[in-house]
């Protein structure tokens, strides 16, 4: 399986290049990503915070990631050529372990829950669906995406951006997040608390609000004829006329 974009990637953080580089990057995501597991556990004990708590802190979480975007100029002033590095490990990587860490939380948040057997049978079968449907999105998606793209290391670097050619994009503007979405309503299903369904219904406007408000500005000043591409493509939900395009994506990746 060919792993499009580790080589340019790695060109950009050669400390991804030796062990101890990666065990870095990757420490860092773990223990943010535990503290903010921890916060949940406690808060959780306390029912009323439940949905606050996780609405505060998965924007805590695109708080940062935004920074990676807004504060591009300042970095490439401060630090050149170093500035990718430095937006990924100040910002990317602490926003992406938090934003993870609020849906995974998805799974196991308190409150009231369904417990009438019709409902549950329904909810059962929605949240495996959307979680196996998500999961394979994601898979699919950034195996055509690239790390190169993934890792936004193009935003830092367009003059080096390359096309990516793949059918998801004639049915879906942002697979990736549409995945997200996707595995979030399938946990908050599997759940069957109230709250999760709740923050769950909440989650595309959210990511649609980042779209707009940060990451497709960015794509709209480096990608001619974006906003065209935005008004033929949806972002998340595929038109009934596409399914088949979309399904044929998840089955083969073609």
């Amino acid at each position: 399986m060919e792993l499009k974009g580790l080589d340019e990637l790695d060109r950009k953080l050669p400390e991804l290049n030796s062990t101890g580089g990666k065990l870095k990057f990757a420490l860092r995501f773990l223990v943010i990503f535990a503290i903010v597991t921890t916060y949940f556990i406690l808060t959780d004990q306390i029912p009323t915070w439940t949905l606050d708590s996780q609405i505060v802190v998965i924007a805590i979480g695109f708080l940062f990631v935004s920074r990676f975007f807004t504060k591009k100029g300042i970095l490439l002033e401060k630090y050149g050529d170093k500035a990718y590095h430095h937006a990924i490990w100040n910002y990317a990587v602490p926003g992406l372990a938090i934003m993870l860490a609020a849906v995974a939380h998805i799974s196991y948040m308190n409150g009231p829950k369904f417990t009438q057997p019709g409902i549950t049978t329904v909810l059962t079968i929605l949240g495996w669906y959307n979680l196996i449907v998500g999961v394979v999105l994601w898979l699919r998606s950034a195996l055509a995406f690239g790390f190169d793209n993934l890792s936004m290391m193009y935003v830092y670097f367009p003059q080096e951006g390359r096309i990516v050619k793949s059918n998801i994009y004639n049915v879906l503007r942002h697979p990736v997040y549409a995945a997200i979405i996707r595995v979030g309503f399938g946990l908050a299903f599997l759940n069957m608390g109230i709250y999760p369904i709740t923050f769950a219904f909440l989650m595309p406007l959210g990511f649609f609000g980042w779209i707009r408000l940060v990451e497709e500005k960015e794509l709209i000043e480096r990608i001619p004829n974006y906003i065209e591409y935005r008004k033929q493509t949806p972002a998340f939900w595929a038109r009934i006329k596409d399914l088949p395009g979309f399904f044929k994506f998840l089955l083969t990746g073609e």
